[in-house]
């Protein structure tokens, strides 16, 4: 202590601090503009992870259903939306299904109903199991009918297009459909014309 002192008397170096205030006009362009140039390096990436996103969870989605379509077959003889989910007497208070298969409308709802509820041998459709609706429930859902079918990720629709031409192809632009589905033949598709080839 005696050392400074004597060098601050005798005319020695000075210790003076500069105080900063903060960064310059030019330092903090300089870090704008790599900010600029990481942002658009970055934002491309994440629209792009997006859609391979959804692409992975369409993927996802067409096996499951496919799986459960399958699995139906397999145990009924006929792929679910050929025969009517409604016109059961349910176990135990249960609900029955509704669908009918009067027209493309209620084939979707029965193909729905026999995916997600508790089946017997001609597909009727029933919230509760017994010994006679013994098969399924092919998908596990919260809520049944099409409430429980997965959602397109690309349209967000669950909704369900029957046909039953044997020929399962887009028939319009559709970009806002959930999922095309023929009854005859099993053929299940994304309902959007840039991914149904899926």
């Amino acid at each position: 202590m005696e050392t400074l002192s004597t060098e601050l008397k005798d005319g020695g170096p000075e210790t003076t601090r500069r105080r900063q205030g903060g960064f310059t006009l030019v330092e903090l362009l300089i870090v704008v503009i790599i900010l600029g140039i990481i942002a658009a390096i970055v934002v491309p990436q994440l629209s792009t992870s997006t859609s391979d996103a959804k692409m992975s969870a369409l993927d996802s989605d067409l096996a499951r259903l496919r799986s459960a379509v399958d699995l139906y077959y397999q145990q009924h003889g006929h792929y679910p939306g050929n025969a009517a989910a409604s016109g059961a007497t349910c176990p135990s208070g249960g609900t029955a299904g509704a669908g009918t298969i009067a027209d493309a409308a209620n084939r979707g709802t029965s193909f729905a109903e026999q995916l997600t509820m508790y089946t017997n041998a001609a597909g009727q459709a029933c919230s509760t199991t017994d010994t006679t609706f013994r098969y399924g429930p092919y998908l596990k859902a919260a809520t049944l009918g099409a409430a429980g079918l997965p959602k397109n990720p690309f349209t967000d629709s669950r909704a369900v297009s029957v046909v039953t031409s044997g020929n399962l192809v887009m028939a319009s632009a559709s970009t806002t459909g959930g999922w095309l589905y023929d009854a005859t033949i099993g053929k299940l598709i994304a309902d959007h014309q840039d991914y149904d080839d899926r």
